[in-house]
């Protein structure tokens, strides 16, 4: 087993899998449910195989904008990545505030097309909401000054309301196996 030292470069076996780099932009909740007496104090737990990664909390605020960017490393895009609002609670356990998944697959997709000389603003791809997902709307796959983005906005389940707005980005690495 290769082991390295974070003065070193990373064994080569983990950049040959590693596809790239996935940036998740976690921009706001809405109409988020009330967990405290009149608010919540939400914040977004993003896993995705053995990553697991959060966003800050918002106090009291049932429509949090957290605008805060995510980065998983991406060595199979056939895993969803699992959304979880929860409750920031301070002499208790944290309180769910619903979940929402996400396939990643019809976004690397999009990547793999060929997009050069596509002028900003086309739409590459559109993903409709179905029982098979939690998008609230279409969601778009766009190619915007010069990267691939896709905007989601996702119905947060088993719970009584709530949405939160996402944005997916693609960061490719030198030295890694690429799509």
């Amino acid at each position: 087993m290769e082991q390295y030292s974070s003065k070193s470069e990373p064994p080569k076996s983990l950049m040959e899998n590693l596809l790239g780099l996935l940036r998740v932009r976690v921009k706001r909740g809405v109409n988020l449910a009330v967990r405290d007496v009149r608010s919540s104090d939400p914040y977004v737990v993003l896993k995705m195989g053995k990553q697991k990664l959060k966003t800050r909390v918002i106090k009291k605020d049932v429509n949090p904008e957290w605008n805060e960017d995510i980065t998983f490393s991406i060595l199979d895009p056939n895993l969803p990545i699992l959304l979880i609002v929860y409750d920031h609670d301070t002499f208790s356990k944290d309180d769910k505030m619903g979940d929402a998944a996400f396939e990643i697959l019809p976004f690397i997709e999009a990547l793999r097309t060929n997009v050069t000389g596509l002028p900003s603003g086309t739409v590459i791809s559109r993903i409709q909401p179905s029982k098979q997902n939690c998008l609230v709307d279409e969601s778009c796959i766009t190619y915007t000054s010069g990267k691939v983005i896709q905007d989601m906005i996702l119905r947060l389940q088993n719970v009584e309301c709530g949405e939160v707005e996402i944005q997916l980005h693609w960061i490719h690495l030198p030295g890694c196996k690429g799509l």
